[in-house]
């Protein structure tokens, strides 16, 4: 059953994660997405060091390690998820690919409503710049709990996700390489990103059972 905890009811997961159809047709619109992704940072990745990319381009990181973390159901498909192996480096894995898409699933929504004004509108432009966005970012967090049905997580790798996500704040609002976005995010977007990070980070613990060690 589907509960506060785990919104997403076990036997969803199940059909289509453990299922070759719909798990590679999720993996391919994954990558899709990706792609999407990319292009909305494409114009101003030149002024971002290359190997910053990955703290900048923050949506595509997050389906980046969902893909990755989905990519490790292939060679269990058609078995349980409770039968999928676990181990620290995956638990790691799944953790961040977790608060990533659960942080900038909320992120996007709290950052579009706060300006709602710049974006919203039923012309070709705002459907994507607003509506569009809106609901793929939100289907970040649908995605982000699929993961707690076959991933584990661990008191390091939750420390390392809240380190790794503050680092990323950090280099957003203190180095000025946030989300290209319509305003001035200001302290009010940096303060409620910083603590967003700690929130998702609790969701986690919550959410995902812990690794036996």
């Amino acid at each position: 059953m589907a509960s506060l905890r785990r919104p997403i009811a076990k036997r969803h997961a199940e059909y289509y994660l453990t299922n070759a159809p719909s798990l590679v047709v999720l993996l391919v619109v994954n990558a899709m997405a990706f792609l999407v992704g990319v292009l909305y940072y494409v114009e101003t990745l030149s002024s971002v060091p290359t190997f910053l990319w990955p703290l900048y381009g923050d949506s595509p990181t997050a389906i980046a390690l969902a893909t990755l973390s989905l990519a490790t159901l292939l060679p269990t498909l058609g078995h349980p998820l409770d039968n999928v192996p676990q181990n620290r480096p995956l638990a790691y894995l799944h953790t961040l690919a977790f608060v990533w898409l659960f942080k900038y699933g909320i992120w996007t929504f709290i950052a579009l409503n706060r300006r709602i004004d710049l974006y919203i509108g039923f012309d070709v432009a705002s459907l994507y710049a607003y509506w569009f966005i809106l609901f793929t970012h939100l289907l970040f967090v649908v995605q982000a709990f699929l993961i707690v049905h076959y991933g584990r997580t661990t008191r390091g790798a939750l420390v390392g996700a809240l380190a790794l996500l503050l680092t990323n704040d950090l280099f957003d609002y203190g180095f000025g390489y946030h989300p290209p976005i319509r305003y001035d995010p200001g302290i009010v977007l940096a303060t409620v990103t910083v603590g967003l990070s700690i929130v998702t980070v609790a969701v986690a613990a919550w959410a995902f059972d812990q690794l036996d060690e």
